[in-house]
Order: structure tokens, then sequence, then C-alpha cells
């Protein structure tokens, strides 16, 4: 008798940016089911799930080169509306749906599906959650999210504070599921590298002013002058006219061109992953890339010389061990990270890092194996516990109170023809060029 052939799990993914796409792409892959849920495979066999990428189109939808440096492949990709994504979620069928977005965007797509999969006998699991460090917007994040079949925790401490927030509004907090973060990795540091490599990892916008930008380049400068056998990196997430999560009105590129740096100060970008593989020592104002660098044990520095404060999203590492000032650090200081901190922060440094996804991909497979399948998606927020909110969420992205698409919603009936391709395109880089160029000199001419 012939060995039967394992179904590939389809698993998609709506993204809004280029970290959200990694992000969810990356978790996809952490906890995607297995082939039993139709077949065993073979002895030794390897079934790769099937991912469909869907860009959810704005202001930060990832351009081809942000897409190239994540790194993350899918068998197909393709940016759309939410209209255009919730008539693909009634053509297509598929086991998981990871909704990496803004909390706003996920009630919306939620209430949206529960619409569109009203008469539907099955439907994929719904998963969301963060892309990193949550250090603001806690409650609110947190019920913009509820309703999906599983809201990811990166860390023990996160999985406790989002089933408080839950549990203190009386909404259910079943769905909150702790792992990590999907992108930790690579190899753990063993020692100085040549020449000894200081990088520091920029933020979009954190510190948004243009002072606090300026004194951390020139601190920064001023460290690659006073070591010149060092290496000193400014690892950048995006180049001039690209957006990421965050909207960033000053980069380094420009304040660095008012600046004369020495021989060993450079400006890089790519994968982080591939940066921290010659890393001796990571300084950050509160990047998860701190996150990253601890759990391959880098020496790592969040600085204070801005102050410790929420804004700046420092005051997460508050007990970390790794604060630290400029002045410290070129005095030679260097930080020991606090072991339980650590560990509370979902880290994985111990070497458990294997084992973080385990307990999502079983409560994944215990629902797509639900007798009668799943019920409806049922968010915390609707009109009635939220008729002065949600409406206003759900009309940014062309829904009704409903969920319904809006009447002359973008592309809600036809697939976008090439002028109108052309025109979006062109659209989003008159945005773009807003952002950047034109709203911080019109600031600018309101302070003087």
């Amino acid at each position: 008798m012939p060995v039967s052939t394992p179904k590939r799990p389809r698993i998609a993914v709506l993204a809004d940016s280029d970290t959200r796409w990694k992000w969810g792409a990356l978790t996809a892959d952490r906890i995607a089911p297995g082939p039993s849920m139709e077949t065993a495979p073979r002895e030794g066999a390897q079934v790769r799930p099937l991912l469909d990428g869907f860009l959810l189109r704005g202001r930060a939808t990832p351009t081809p080169r942000q897409l190239e440096e994540v790194g993350v492949r899918a068998d197909s990709l393709r940016e759309v509306t939410a209209a255009e994504f919730l008539r693909a979620m009634t053509e297509e069928s598929y086991d998981l749906l990871v909704l990496s977005l803004v909390g706003g965007g996920v009630q919306a797509m939620l209430h949206g599906l529960k619409h569109v999969w009203e008469n539907r006998a099955s439907r994929p699991v719904v998963v969301t959650g963060y892309v990193g460090v949550v250090y603001e917007k806690l409650a609110d994040g947190l019920l913009l999210r509820h309703g999906a079949d599983l809201v990811l925790a990166n860390s023990r401490q996160d999985a406790d504070r989002f089933r408080a927030v839950y549990e203190g509004v009386g909404a259910d907090a079943s769905a909150v599921t702790e792992v990590a973060l999907p992108f930790l990795g690579g190899a753990p540091y063993e020692g100085q590298h040549d020449p000894y490599t200081v990088v520091f990892a920029a933020q979009p916008s954190v510190p948004e002013s243009r002072k606090d930008r300026t004194y951390l380049l020139n601190r920064l400068v001023q460290h690659a002058r006073r070591h010149p056998e060092r290496e000193v990196l400014l690892k950048l997430r995006s180049k001039p006219g690209e957006h990421t999560t965050h909207i960033e009105e000053l980069p380094y590129q420009k304040l660095v061109q008012r600046l004369d740096p020495p021989a060993n100060f450079r400006l890089v970008y790519g994968n982080m992953g591939e940066v921290l593989d010659r890393t001796d020592l990571l300084v950050t104002v509160s990047s998860t890339a701190a996150l990253e660098s601890l759990h391959r044990r880098i020496p790592t520095v969040v600085l204070t010389d801005l102050g410790i404060r929420e804004s700046l999203g420092n005051h997460h590492f508050v007990g970390s061990g790794c604060l630290a000032s400029w002045d410290q650090l070129d005095a030679g200081h260097r930080p020991a990270p606090d072991e339980a901190w650590v560990s509370r922060q979902g880290v994985a440094a111990d070497g458990s890092y294997d084992s973080a996804f385990d307990a999502a991909r079983g409560r994944i497979a215990g629902l797509l194996g639900r007798p009668g399948g799943l019920p409806p998606l049922a968010p915390y927020y609707t009109p009635v516990t939220a008729p002065g909110y949600l409406p206003g969420i759900l009309a940014r992205h062309h829904l009704g109170p409903d969920g319904a698409p809006l009447p002359g919603a973008p592309a809600a009936d036809k697939d976008p023809g090439p002028v109108r391709q052309i025109v979006r395109r062109a659209a989003r880089g008159a945005y773009r060029h807003g952002v950047q160029r034109v709203a911080p000199v019109i600031r600018r001419m309101g302070e003087l």
C-alpha cells in the first residue's frame, strides 16, 4: 500500500511594516501546526508549511529592499487593502492566520473576519501578539488584540501582565500564551573579535528630537575617535524615504553629514543577526536588539544619558543590570546582566529557547482538532462595550460597525489595475516625502 503524502499546513500572515512582517512570518514558522493534522509523514520526512504573505497597504508598507533584508521567504506575497484581505480569507482555506499589525488593525481585522466567516463551517486559528518589548499603551494595545484565539506574550513577565489586564476588565484571558521573540538565535558570544566592534542599534522614533539624536550621534563618533583601534558601527533600520513600524523624521544618515567621523566609524544596514555575529558591545536606547544581544550573551548596554523615561522605553530595562551612560562606557565599564531579570524577559539565554514555542504549538493543534470546529471570533470590544471607540477603529479600515466592508471601500470588489497600482505607489511616495521632508520644516518654522 503506497505511503500517503502529508498535507502541507497552510498559513497566512498579514503585516503592516517590515518589522511586523519579520515577527509574523518567523512566528508562523515557529508555531506552525505539524502534518499530524491529516497524516503522519514518513520516517525522517520534513513538511514545510505553505506561507502566504499579505502586506496591509499604508505608510509603512515594506519596500522590496526591506523585505530582502528581513530574509523571510513566502510562497506568495502581495499588497492588499483591508477589503482585499477579507475577500481573500473567504476564497482561500488556511489552518493558521497570524495578524501582525498595530492594535487598531488587529481589532478591525478580527471584526472583519468575524463577519466574513459568519456562515462558514470552519476557520483557521487566529494568532496575534507584539513584535518586541511592550512598554507603553499596555491596556489599550491588549484590548485591541482581544478576540484572537492566541495572544502571544514574548516573556513570562508579559504573560502575567496580559492576563491581569484581561481579567481586570472581565475579559476571557485564556488566549494569552507565553512564547519568546521568534527572531532570537545565532551563535553565543565567545570573546573579543579583531577588531573589537561596538554597535549602536538606532531606532526610528526613539529619541525623537534633533537635539537628542544629535547628542547620541556625537557621543558615538567621539567614542570612535577615543578608540581608533575599534570598529564603531551605527546600525540603521531603514534608508531615507523608507518607513518602518515608526516614522523617522530625522534619519541619522542626514545628521551624520554635518560631522566628520573618523575612518573606524561606519553606517551599516542588513540583518541584525548578521551584525551581531561580529559585535563585542551592543549599545542602544531601548531597541529590541538588546534582547537579541542578551540572548547571545553579548555585552549589552541600555543608555541612561537621556534619562530613564517611559517615553524612551528604557524604563523596561530597570533591574536588567544593563543600564549605563556613555561616560561609563568610555571609562571602560562593561555591564553584567541580572540573570533573574533575563529569565523573565523571554531571552532564553539558558538554552531553553528550543522549547519556548511548544505550548503555542500544542494549543494550536488542540484548536484545529476541536470537535465541531472553532467558535466565532469574540473580541472584547463590541458596539455595546465600546460604542464611542470601536466604530472609529473600524472606519479607518473602511469597515462598518458589523465588520462588513463599507460601500466604496478600496478594491472591495475587484483587483487593482496597473494604473491604480501606479497611483498608489506615487501617493505613498508623496506621503513619505511629506513626513520626512515637509513636516519637519513646518514644525521648525512654528518654533521660530
